[in-house]
């Protein structure tokens, strides 16, 4: 267990607002909106200590010098996590487990983050991670029709400003999202790679947008996103997904609010 702690002060809210394009919330009375505690307490390896891809590699990967993926998570804000006051993190690994997948082996990883502010729990959060050995043939992209953002849906902009910026607010060196010639050329994708976690910021958004207080999320990426494929979110009664241009699912999502009204599946 590793336990990380600080006084968490309103420049990262203020830059991942600036990032969203959303009016920053009250940080001191309502404090930190759903999946916003991403961007605070952050791992901040040395330099030395990151392997090629830009991943630890001593010290706190359970696997190092394999692919990482992010697989999905569950999130519950269980209190307000207010900016000006001191929070402490701590995290564990789980639960670690091999399997053999249609690519070769596959190791899924769950690592449990719990937040506390003023002796009291804020933020519970499980992150499920999966490594693979290299990819031995690229990841296509094939081309296919566009299909209109509908008036439920929101486009969320996706571009390597965004991603760039995304990883710099999250401490998140992997270079597969900002250096495209790794992307490409080593890891074997067609484009840069989106965050799970910013496709599950976007859903979780959606919600907030609505009025409603978003209290926990378990989301779920089922597919890789690219930069060139666009990212359309969309929230209704029946669900919150994230889909590409071509209406190929990426991402699914359960959002609660304080009412107790599930807005995703």
């Amino acid at each position: 267990m590793t336990e990380r702690t600080e006084v968490l002060q309103p420049e990262p809210a203020v830059a991942l607002a600036g990032l969203l394009g959303v009016d920053l919330p009250d940080l001191e009375n309502d404090g930190l909106p759903l999946l916003w505690h991403w961007v605070y307490l952050l791992d901040r390896p040395h330099q030395a200590d990151l392997g090629p891809d830009g991943h630890p590699v001593r010290g706190v990967d359970p696997a190092p010098g394999r692919r990482r993926m992010a697989a999905g998570g569950r999130v519950t804000r269980t209190g307000p996590l207010v900016v000006g006051r001191a929070a402490t993190r701590r995290t564990e690994i789980v639960s670690t487990t091999d399997k053999e997948g249609r690519s070769g082996p596959l190791t899924f990883v769950v690592v449990r983050h719990t937040i506390s502010q003023d002796g009291e729990v804020k933020v519970v959060e499980e992150q499920d991670i999966v490594y693979r050995d290299a990819a031995s043939t690229p990841v296509s992209a094939t081309a296919a029709t566009s299909v209109p953002v509908e008036a439920d849906e929101r486009e969320f902009p996706v571009d390597p400003t965004v991603l760039f910026r995304f990883s710099a607010l999250t401490y998140n060196a992997h270079r597969i999202h900002y250096d495209r010639d790794y992307a490409r050329e080593v890891e074997g994708y067609p484009g840069l790679v989106v965050h799970g976690p910013l496709q599950a910021l976007a859903m979780a958004e959606t919600v907030r947008e609505t009025g409603a207080a978003a209290t926990a999320i378990g989301y779920r990426v089922v597919a890789p996103l690219f930069d060139h494929q666009g990212l359309v979110v969309r929230a209704t009664s029946g669900g919150v997904s994230v889909r590409d241009h071509s209406g190929r699912l990426t991402a699914t999502g359960q959002v609660e609010t304080l009412t107790g009204e599930g807005k995703a599946r």
